[in-house]
């Protein structure tokens, strides 16, 4: 019967090295680092400088690995939908970006599957509390404003497949 060790760590979007964490969690399984390296960063060059899970699965006995790269944080994607450095140190006073609710809904989309929500429009809901936290207006208004005009229908439009 095969050991099949699991490693959760969190990466720099295509920026895994063969140091640590990796390089001393998985030298002493005898697999091919560099090569479970390289396919951590194909598969998260698209989060290029956003913290992303990466789930690794490596059979002891044979070898084999499998990486599974989870989604960044909501408030990661927030940050690079608007290209800042970071969320506001004071969010009620100082605002650090405006998200549209185009942007809102893409990210309520890539985060679904992680989420509570049961809707695309209680997806979005979510999105717009974080951006409360963060210091980030939407559609140039407060977050709070937007998520009662959602309640009133104001952005239905947008949520066309709810019901």
């Amino acid at each position: 019967m095969s050991e099949t060790k699991k490693i959760d760590t969190l990466i720099s979007g295509g920026e895994a090295t063969a140091g640590p964490p990796l390089g001393p969690i998985l030298g002493p399984l005898g697999v091919n680092v560099l090569e479970i390296v390289n396919k951590i960063n194909e598969l998260t060059k698209d989060y290029a400088g956003m913290k992303v899970p990466v789930h690794i699965s490596v059979d002891v006995s044979s070898k084999e690995f499998d990486v599974e790269v989870g989604t960044p944080t909501v408030a990661a994607l927030i940050v690079r939908e608007l290209g800042v450095s970071k969320g506001s140190a004071t969010p009620n006073t100082e605002k650090v970006g405006d998200l549209t609710m185009e942007q809102a809904l893409r990210i309520a989309e890539l985060k679904r599957h992680q989420l509570l929500a049961g809707s695309s429009k209680a997806a979005v809901k979510e999105i717009l509390g974080c951006c409360v936290s963060m210091g980030v207006t939407v559609a140039g208004k407060d977050p709070k404003t937007v998520l009662s005009e959602i309640d009133d229908g104001t952005h239905a439009e947008l949520f066309k497949e709810d019901p």
